[in-house]
């Protein structure tokens, strides 16, 4: 397929590593302006130069805090249109059910649901007037199988399907669609550290890895952790002309976990 996102700026947020990373690496390679986004000025410039170098594309940074409402409006100044607005940024981590907090409760949702939430409210109405756009929410299959020890996780997942699914019915008709993607148990850092939460620490990495997926996502049909970049394959193609028919959905790039034909 020939996916050409020329003259189209994408904003991907929590950009300067792991599936974010990935994902701004496959705008940037199909010919978008992508604005890579993190807290860390320090970060993100390094994010941006490497993409620079690795891809030849129009990458800028954006070192803004897009959890606060301060933080946006500081991005919408120095960003005021995007074309494709992935909202990749979340946070996760293992707790025991019963020992989850209100203010972890509480953070789970702001982070998670309400920037992404803050982000689509911010951008969609231009996307709209121009009558072209792309909102794409990273969620997980802990959204559909809600994990036991990080339900916290999953309930703030599950609450990003329904925002894309009601945003998708307000952009109807427009020319701006809006989906979910469902992300399986991805190789990344932070989930090198979760796994190592969860597996005995002194394991080599990939014995850790096979271990995680034996006694943690045991469901697995494609039994390893998928790569970053073949969540950035899926968000490529639904940022593009070519998914100009898919809106309001949740589509899965789990390796088989979920078992369900549906989401």
């Amino acid at each position: 397929m020939n996916i050409d996102l020329s003259g189209r700026t994408a904003l991907v947020t929590g950009s300067t590593q792991g599936i974010g990373y990935a994902i701004a690496d496959g705008l940037a390679r199909s010919g978008a302006r992508v604005a890579v986004n993190g807290r860390s000025a320090e970060r993100v410039d390094d994010a941006v130069a490497r993409l620079r170098t690795d891809t030849g594309a129009d990458v800028v940074g954006a070192a803004v805090d897009v959890t606060s409402a301060d933080g946006v409006a500081e991005l919408l100044a120095t960003l005021p249109d995007v074309d494709v607005l992935v909202n990749n940024l979340g946070i996760f981590g293992a707790v025991p059910a019963r020992e989850v907090t209100d203010e972890q409760w509480r953070t789970y949702f702001e982070v998670n649901v309400l920037a992404a939430v803050r982000l689509i409210r911010t951008y969609l109405p231009g996307m709209v007037q121009r009558g072209w756009g792309r909102a794409i929410q990273i969620a997980s299959d802990s959204a559909v199988v809600i994990p036991e020890e990080m339900i916290h996780y999953g309930v703030s997942k599950t609450a990003l399907l329904a925002v894309s699914r009601g945003f998708a019915k307000d952009a109807a008709g427009t020319g701006v669609t809006v989906n979910s993607v469902i992300a399986g148990p991805t190789h990344t850092a932070g989930v090198e550290d979760f796994v190592y939460q969860l597996v005995d620490r002194e394991l080599p990495w990939d014995e850790a890895q096979r271990e995680f997926m034996r006694a943690h996502r045991p469901q697995s049909l494609l039994q390893r952790l998928i790569e970053p970049e073949e969540i950035a394959n899926m968000v490529t193609y639904l940022a593009s002309p070519l998914a100009s028919a898919t809106t309001g959905g949740a589509l899965r790039v789990d390796g088989g976990y979920v078992d369900s034909i549906l989401p």
